[in-house]
């Protein structure tokens, strides 16, 4: 034991090795997502500070957003790309391993509470409109925002200090392509259940929780437009909630089907299709979907390209 924690170990990260004929179509394949994601989302950080229209909390929100899921993909895709392009498993530090695992965390906890204040917003504006600019305050919009990267370093940091503290193998093989938080754990010797209480926790306090206040903001926001007697109305209140209800569905979606769903029922492939899915696919069509069917959004690119091309 002494041994095992002078000496730390090197992780040796399967990645798609055992897919080798996908590899080389798959590397082009998350480059291309890698690269909209960036584009898409920087372009929607640009938007929101720059285009008048969309200086109010939601946007303010969705600013933070983009933000969350730039930093979220740059963690985990350009290490992904380099293991496709080398087509061998290959080994990451020990420290580079915390290192990633804890970023990660940060940023989807983060996320996690981003959304559900992004709801909130949408119940005070649609069920409370006479005391909206009360409840979304720029102080209280800042507060919000604190709170959830708060969030994401308590839970980084109690994850990180028990998982990396147990005994792992001189050797030890994670078959994935990131340092994310189960099949890490799986590789200790010792101690994993003190641990596995910790992880099943943080998943029923920021996955069930959060998205049980989003449930019960949307239900009062139905109840709402239920009660409005213009079908106009009710279709515009609507469209100021949809792109942040598919944005959730999304997230919250592979979220608990990776981290809630039984581990007897899980397989290797599939909880790398999973991650797949919420490292690299969600975060390229957030702003898709923001863009697409949301008009402020949607009308402040136009003025902007518009603008840029009277400029030439």
């Amino acid at each position: 034991m002494a041994e095992e924690n002078r000496t730390l170990p090197e992780f040796l990260l399967l990645g798609f090795s055992d897919l080798r004929p996908l590899q080389g179509p798959l590397f082009w394949v998350v480059l291309l997502f890698y690269l909209v994601t960036l584009l898409g989302n920087s372009m929607i950080i640009l938007l929101t500070q720059v285009s008048s229209a969309l200086h109010s909390p939601m946007y303010f929100f969705l600013r933070h957003l983009s933000v969350l899921e730039l930093l979220y993909t740059t963690d985990i895709v350009p290490r992904t790309l380099a293991d496709l392009a080398s087509q061998q498993p290959r080994a990451i530090s020990f420290p580079s391993c915390v290192a990633q695992m804890y970023v990660f965390i940060v940023l989807g906890i983060s996320e996690c509470c981003l959304l559900t204040a992004m709801a909130y917003d949408r119940y005070a504006a649609i069920c409370r409109p006479l005391h909206y600019s009360t409840l979304m305050s720029w102080r209280a919009c800042m507060a919000m925002v604190a709170v959830s990267w708060l969030m994401g370093v308590i839970t980084a940091t109690t994850h990180s200090s028990l998982i990396f503290t147990l005994p792992f193998p001189s050797r030890p093989i994670i078959p994935h392509f990131l340092c994310d938080i189960l099949p890490v754990l799986r590789l200790a010797s010792a101690g994993k259940h003190r641990s596995e209480i910790s992880v099943v926790t943080a998943t029923v306090v920021f996955i069930m929780v959060p998205f049980s206040l989003i449930v019960a903001s949307y239900a009062r926001i139905l109840g709402v437009i239920l009660a409005m007697a213009s079908t106009q109305s009710r279709r515009k209140v609507f469209s100021t909630c949809s792109s942040h209800l598919l944005v959730v569905c999304l997230f919250f979606g592979t979220a608990s089907i990776t981290y809630i769903r039984p581990r007897a029922g899980s397989s290797v492939t599939m909880n790398r299709i999973l991650s797949l899915f919420y490292t690299v696919i969600t975060p390229m069509l957030n702003p898709i979907i923001y863009t697409l069917r949301n008009k402020e959004v949607a009308g402040a690119l136009h003025h902007m390209a518009k603008r840029q091309v009277s400029s030439l």
